[in-house]
């Protein structure tokens, strides 16, 4: 049987890791997990010398597979950030390009939600900063903005936000990573013949 145990790489991805919508779809899978994900708070700390007391913990606590969320922000490609954080290939490593706040952008729904009208965005992950970009839309559409990323991530849960909306997206190509990894693992812990 697999359990999963979730690392993110800040405060978002932890809130993400942690949301009723992402806990019902592991539910759903029938994927085992931990009730908590950590937060490394920041992209510095996902290195193994940092990670490696955050697994063993998690080990000790019944996860069989550590699964670590994190965004390619400005390194050169995913490659380069997978082997950063784990060289050996112990690990899952999800990387959001560019940023977590794309694939809110890929979930057309729950944006729209956010902003009160019907939004959509064709390429979320060619956006360089989709925070940033967020916030100035956000302002320029209804003269109201967001001042921190924590604030956004709680409202665009609050308004819908789910992975299987973001993988969806025809160009939100990291999301459909993460949910075809979850649905491989889901199928390693279903009995056989089911």
């Amino acid at each position: 049987m697999v359990t999963l145990g979730f690392i993110g790489e800040g405060s978002n991805e932890k809130t993400v890791l942690e949301s009723p919508s992402f806990r019902a779809l592991l539910d759903r899978m029938g994927l085992n997990y931990l009730p908590y994900a950590i937060d490394a708070k920041g992209g510095g700390n996902l290195l193994p010398e940092y990670m490696d007391d955050q697994i063993i913990r998690m080990r000790e606590e019944g996860a069989t597979r550590i699964i670590i969320l994190a965004d390619q922000e400005d390194s050169p490609c995913i490659t380069s950030v997978k082997n950063r954080i784990d060289p050996t290939g112990q690990h899952m490593v999800v990387i959001a390009v560019k940023a977590i706040e794309a694939w809110f952008l890929a979930d057309t729904s729950a944006i729209s939600t956010y902003f009160g009208m019907n939004f959509s965005c064709e390429n979320p992950e060619a956006i360089d900063k989709p925070f940033i970009f967020i916030k100035e839309q956000k302002l320029k559409l209804t003269g109201r903005g967001v001042d921190r990323k924590k604030q956004l991530c709680s409202r665009i849960l609050a308004s819908g936000f789910s992975l299987e909306a973001a993988a969806a997206h025809p160009n939100c190509p990291s999301a459909k990573y993460f949910l075809d990894k979850l649905t491989a693992l889901s199928s390693l812990s279903s009995p056989k013949g089911t």
